[in-house]
């Protein structure tokens, strides 16, 4: 029989979910290359290869069957051909624009395991869809307010939250829409860079993100008392303003965030948090050209950058700091750490701190691959954000699951699979 690729699932699965991947058909112990690609939406190639052998049988089960050195990956790797997958230009990174379509994978098995692929053997392509059948995509333009909601299928309401990305601006919805998907009802909210809103990252007001809470907390699909904040990057400071400053706000997680205002003048009625100072002569660039910036911010526990912390003790939430330990963007675990004892100093919970090894700032849903270096809007250079990519592909499923745990706890009150000793 001819070489196949079956794939479960077949045709199409969720960016989110994992794809089993096998090769029937081969010779016993046959040498051959998986080669998986895909295009983004500006036509951009993302690729990655693995050198495997075939089982005695000829079958090749990536559950089974470990790779062997030479490829973009090695070892036992069912989804490597995914998360391993790297731009063919420099600094580019995978995100997706349109969630209404799939990404779509091109799978090939090549003979051989030579540096010029051998012959074509097999092909297969996979549709990795964002949204789930029935889940609702609703833009929302309601008074300042600019951002998309995700609604689950059924008739609700559902727990709320509103997710916010960092210095990229725009209206990015991949994360909120793989969200909703699990059953909650998410607000992709833009606040920079996009339509009508502020061009630049100068001064933001948080009577802005009050609007947006607000419409979360007054609409009849979301359940109340209280909604989540999901915020990554700036994305994380901006969420923890928005906790200790605006009502209704039940629980806040932070993705690789700071507990200082960075980059922008923020404003609330009669109270202004100065941004956190920059000291461009702590950035490394090495030969390379890319930009080391994980020291260019001052230390907001000193002098007059003590002004930049957020008095995130005044919320009323429960927070989960989910931390990549070598994140180069900035110091994520030491500004998680000082959160907590400045939360625990004014009596307050202890917060979730997850930290992960080798993980660095880009913690996406799970198989984005890593991106190790792109353009920084800021800086106006591609900078390092740090991570190895199988330590960091393992944190992105983990931090998954930590997320909605997190959000479903203190969102439905349910607990999390723990049950009570009466």
């Amino acid at each position: 029989m001819a070489p196949g690729i079956r794939l479960s699932p077949a045709a199409r699965s969720l960016f989110d979910e994992p794809l089993a991947i096998a090769v029937q058909g081969l010779g016993p112990r046959q040498q051959v290359t998986l080669r998986t690609s895909l295009r983004d939406e500006t036509g951009e190639l993302f690729q990655a290869s693995a050198r495997y052998q075939a089982g005695d049988d000829g079958e090749l089960d990536l559950a089974r069957c470990a790779a062997l050195p030479g490829g973009s990956f090695s070892g036992l790797e069912p989804m490597g051909p995914l998360w391993a997958l790297q731009p063919q230009k420099p600094f580019w990174r995978l995100v997706k624009r349109d969630v209404q379509s799939p990404f779509l994978l091109q799978l090939e098995v090549l003979e051989g395991h030579g540096e010029r692929p051998g012959r074509l053997l097999a092909q297969a392509q996979h549709e990795r869809a964002f949204l789930r059948d029935g889940v609702r995509r609703v833009p929302v333009r309601e008074g300042r307010i600019r951002a998309t909601l995700f609604l689950p299928p059924g008739s609700g309401p559902f727990p709320g939250i509103i997710d916010l990305y960092g210095t990229g601006g725009g209206l990015p919805e991949y994360r909120a829409c793989l969200l909703a998907n699990h059953g909650f009802a998410v607000l992709a909210l833009a606040f920079y860079s996009y339509e009508d809103l502020p061009k630049e990252m100068k001064e933001f007001h948080l009577e802005y993100f009050e609007e947006a809470v607000n419409y979360m907390l007054q609409h009849t699909q979301v359940k109340g008392p209280g909604i989540g904040l999901l915020g990554h990057s700036k994305g994380g400071d901006l969420c923890v303003s928005m906790a200790s400053f605006l009502k209704g706000i039940t629980a806040t997680a932070l993705i690789n965030g700071s507990v200082a205002n960075v980059g922008a003048v923020l404003r609330y009625n009669d109270i202004t948090i100065p941004p956190l100072g920059v000291n461009p002569k702590r950035v490394k660039v090495g030969k390379s050209g890319i930009a080391d910036i994980i020291d260019a911010l001052n230390n907001p526990l000193e002098g007059p950058d003590q002004k930049s912390f957020i008095p995130l003790e005044k919320a009323e939430c429960c927070f989960l700091f989910i931390v990549g330990q070598d994140d180069h963007n900035w110091k994520s675990e030491f500004f998680a750490v000082e959160g907590s004892k400045r939360l625990q100093a004014h009596g307050k919970e202890k917060p979730e701190i997850v930290c992960y090894p080798g993980a660095g700032h880009y913690i996406e849903p799970p198989f984005f691959p890593m991106c190790a270096a792109s353009m920084h809007l800021l800086f106006g250079k591609p900078v390092m954000w740090g991570g190895e990519p199988k330590a960091h592909c393992e944190a992105q499923i983990d931090a998954w699951q930590q997320i909605q745990a997190f959000f479903r706890k203190h969102l439905t009150g349910k607990p999390s699979g723990t049950s009570s000793k009466l």
